[in-house]
């Protein structure tokens, strides 16, 4: 053997020692840390910036891994935003993540017809503030004053999704976040009609219609009653007035109907003084395009349990559909 073949050899084995070396720290799972741990990644890093973070955070063992890594896997755009590292896991693997933007998220849902108490409860489930601190900005109606200056809170105007929070999102910005989509939908239908009336009945509506079918028709009860001086008997509205007065014990109590509170409509004509809840589109365009082929003043469910309702142009015949509904539930 040569002293050529003798040289050649040694860089090959040297060249497998480097690679199996490299294939080591590139794929082989590392924790330097004892809990979960976050990471903020801020727009514009370097790489080099934010392999410091994750070293310094014992996600990776050196900033020199992630270069590595990042030699191996060119071309991709690493992405900003918190992240959570929760087990061990290759520099490969971390490097993937957040060329995915794998960020770390809470998810917040909210059902059409929750009201700011509902998500109130629901917000501080996740964890990131307490249920005081939401309502005391939902009642902050600042944000939502140049569509409704009478608005009296962000109730009715906090729109129904899902909503994607960070570990930092403080109550204002979640308020935010949710009054955005509604200018979104607000906007996108056109409406000439005054908001704050409109939303307040959606509200209703929202509350009131089990089935899609039904929103324009419980749209237009309410609204032949207004326009008949009539009261609008909703039990929604006693029972939000309640929960105002922070006494709502789960059901409707005679106390509750008498109840003198502004938006106990069985006490008081008209609107209440603003949404009960926070509608849908669906409400929404319900309480815009109410059913004007009804002459219904009265509805009541029905008793087959289906969640749809029986609509009266008489009181008398809807005191027959409330005593036929009454002798079902005592069956």
């Amino acid at each position: 053997m040569t002293s050529f073949t003798r040289f050649c050899g040694a860089l090959g084995l040297a060249a497998i020692g480097v690679a199996g070396f490299a294939g080591y720290r590139l794929f082989t799972p590392y924790r330097g840390f004892q809990q979960d741990t976050f990471v903020e990644i801020p727009r514009g890093a370097h790489t080099s910036g934010i392999a410091d973070l994750l070293a310094k955070a014992g996600v990776i063992r050196s900033q020199w891994d992630f270069l590595l890594a990042r030699s191996a896997e060119r071309g991709r755009v690493l992405k900003a935003g918190e992240y959570r590292f929760q087990k061990a896991d290759s520099v490969l693997d971390v490097y993937n993540r957040i060329a995915r933007g794998d960020i770390f998220y809470y998810t917040l849902v909210v059902p059409e017809g929750k009201n700011i108490f509902d998500i109130a409860t629901a917000a501080a489930g996740l964890g990131l503030f307490d249920e005081r601190q939401f309502l005391d900005a939902a009642r902050d109606a600042t944000l939502i004053h140049d569509i409704d200056p009478h608005a009296l809170s962000l109730e009715g105007y906090l729109f129904p999704g899902t909503y994607r929070l960070s570990r930092h999102t403080t109550p204002q910005l979640l308020c935010q976040k949710m009054t955005a989509r509604f200018r979104e939908v607000w906007g996108g239908l056109n409406a000439t009609a005054n908001p704050h009336e409109t939303i307040t009945l959606a509200s209703l509506v929202e509350k009131e219609a089990k089935l899609p079918e039904e929103r324009s028709l419980i749209a237009a009860v309410f609204d032949n009653r207004l326009k008949l001086g009539m009261k609008l008997d909703c039990d929604p509205t006693t029972i939000y007035a309640a929960l105002l007065e922070s006494r709502y014990r789960g059901t409707i109590y005679r106390s509750d109907l008498d109840n003198t509170h502004p938006y106990n409509t069985y006490q008081h004509a008209g609107l209440p003084p603003g949404p009960i809840a926070n509608p849908g589109l669906a409400s929404i365009q319900a309480a815009l395009n109410p059913d004007t082929s009804t002459s219904a003043l009265y509805f009541v469910l029905r008793p087959d349990g289906s969640g749809g309702h029986e609509f009266s142009e008489t009181l008398a015949r809807h005191t027959e559909a409330v005593t036929r509904y009454h002798r079902a539930q005592a069956r």
